[in-house]
């Protein structure tokens, strides 16, 4: 993939006009990295119009979030985590509809089996959700940790902060995932 040479300094510019509102700096962001996101997206999809929906929406979430971007990090690498993320949370997606369809289907499997199995998809959307939910940096923390197997040290490398705020970040986004997914978790025993 080609990335432009000076990305640090053009990123940091960028996001600081785009935090402002600058729809300029989003349309020299569009221009610069939409097609290398495409690629990336279509690459794990393997269809043209799906990738560039799946770029499409990420590009609009990140207009929508300009406010809260990170001056730290780089636009070209949030935005390649982020359709890289979107990208296989659609793979996922496909495949448990898939075995919806086959559950459904009138397969010989039981009712209350189908029941369980469609209960636990929807676990798995609400917590993909619920992660979908979480702010930015505590989301970025809790999927380097849990997704992608980092330590805490790693993690405070890679984004140059400490432990102790990587630390921080991650109590906050287990705090948020067990608020939003309170519903599905089994009721704590009264005393």
């Amino acid at each position: 993939m080609n990335y432009p040479d000076d990305m640090t300094g053009q990123d940091r510019q960028l996001l600081d006009r785009l935090r402002g509102g600058s729809e300029q700096a989003f349309e020299e962001i569009f221009r610069t990295w939409y097609a290398t996101l495409v690629r990336i997206a279509g690459s794990l999809l393997r269809e043209q119009e799906r990738a560039e929906e799946v770029v499409q929406e990420v590009l609009l979430e990140f207009w929508r979030r300009r406010e809260q971007l990170s001056g730290e990090g780089s636009a070209h690498a949030y935005l390649i985590r982020s359709t890289r993320n979107r990208s296989l949370n659609a793979l996922r997606h496909d495949r448990v509809r898939k075995r919806d369809a086959q559950l459904l289907a009138g397969s010989d499997v039981s009712p209350a089996l189908a029941f369980t199995e469609l209960e636990g998809e929807e676990i798995g959307v609400a917590l993909n959700r619920a992660i979908a939910a979480l702010p930015d940096r505590c989301r970025e923390v809790f999927l380097m940790s849990r997704k992608e197997g980092l330590k805490y040290s790693e993690i405070a490398r890679a984004l140059g902060v400490s432990v102790k705020t990587v630390e921080a970040h991650m109590g906050r986004a287990l705090r948020l995932l067990r608020e939003s997914m309170a519903p599905w978790l089994p009721s704590a025993s009264t005393k």
